[in-house]
């Protein structure tokens, strides 16, 4: 998996109730006023599951939160599970572009370190955490948080496909699978080993996986 410091809704407040919008989180591209309520509770559901995890998620303290009306939550995300799946849309929507130096070392270095930042962020660390341990459970979560890293390793596999062409690696490397080995020694250490997350952690895991590109380990 892989991720990144991503951008998340800016606070403030969205009083009242939206516009109607009863479509599957995700499927629609609200605009004005609805466009406002919708990055108000996305901000709010992420503080909330910063704070108490996903078993602490509750629609009501969420609408709390951002200033808008309960009806308005319940019914366009209607469950806890149906507003962190438009969170994590909303998450991949807004992460930043992948790094491009011409240099596959380089562009999975920039991708390790960007990992690490997001986490060791304390808000971003704890809300990724929350998401990940509800999915072992959910379903619906479980597969948000798959679309969530598809989306953001389909950005980056744009550097080892460049790679290839450049001759760096095999033809036939998986690029998914490349980049998914920079990023899993770093979830690791998130979730199982305790392990310090710096940048010295960041560039082994990048070299790492350059090292098993070129050697062909991951050529379909």
């Amino acid at each position: 998996m892989t991720s990144e410091s991503v951008p998340v809704p800016a606070s403030g407040g969205a009083g009242g109730s939206a516009d109607a919008d009863c479509g599957e989180p995700g499927t629609v591209r609200p605009g004005g006023r609805t466009a406002r309520v919708r990055e108000a509770v996305l901000r709010a559901a992420g503080d909330a599951l910063a704070e108490h995890g996903f078993g602490g998620l509750d629609l009501a303290d969420v609408a709390r939160r951002a200033e808008v009306g309960k009806t308005t939550v319940y019914r366009r995300w209607s469950t806890p599970a149906g507003l962190v799946a438009d969170l994590l849309t909303d998450m991949a929507e807004q992460s930043l572009p992948r790094t491009d130096t011409g240099s596959l070392a380089e562009d999975l270095r920039a991708n390790a370190r960007l990992v690490v930042r997001t986490l060791t962020d304390p808000r971003q660390r704890a809300l990724f955490a929350a998401v990940i341990a509800a999915a072992t459970g959910d379903p619906r979560t479980a597969e948000a948080l798959h679309g969530f890293y598809a989306v953001r390793i389909g950005e980056w596999s744009g550097c080892v496909e460049a790679a290839v062409a450049r001759g760096e690696v095999p033809v036939g490397t998986d690029p998914g699978e490349v980049v998914a080995a920079v990023s899993a020694p770093l979830y690791y250490r998130l979730l199982a080993s305790g392990a310090p997350l710096d940048e010295a952690a960041a560039d082994r895991a990048a070299a790492a996986a350059v090292a098993a590109a070129r050697a062909g380990v991951f050529v379909r």
